[in-house]
């Protein structure tokens, strides 16, 4: 898995970032942003930035937990059952565009989503791409 962690010095989210990939079994190339100009320039204070396979996968931090080292599982929070439901088909859009199918969980105010790759058996790439994908659906 290719997976690219961009980070600074002294910087408590970017381990944070780490620790989760790591929990996940999957050992980052770490970029240190303050080492180059041009990546200085382009992320600034957004570290932590998470690249997997080339792409953007995270910005800022990863609020997903590893569970058991198997799955990724985040819950998101809304006033009403009604905004709830939206974000699960938001969530339900996104599986299908990306053919990788998360479990969730719907309840009055809140969206519980699970996500690991079955024919794996365990996380892989496409499950922090859809993790990242869920977030910026948010």
């Amino acid at each position: 898995m290719d997976v690219t962690l961009y980070t600074r010095q002294n910087c408590p989210l970017c381990e944070k970032a780490k620790a989760v990939l790591v929990a996940a079994g999957i050992t980052p190339k770490e970029v240190d942003v303050d080492l180059d100009l041009d990546l200085l320039r382009r992320f600034s204070e957004d570290v932590p930035v998470i690249y997997i396979g080339g792409a953007e996968a995270f910005r800022h931090r990863i609020e997903w937990q590893v569970v058991s080292g198997h799955h990724l599982e985040r819950e998101f929070k809304f006033k009403d059952f009604a905004d709830a439901l939206a974000f699960t088909n938001r969530i339900g859009a996104i599986a299908e565009e990306q053919n990788h199918h998360p479990d969730v969980e719907l309840g009055w105010g809140r969206v519980k989503v699970k996500t690991w790759s079955h024919d794996a058996g365990r996380i892989t790439a496409r499950d922090f791409r859809l993790a990242g994908a869920i977030d910026r659906a948010l």
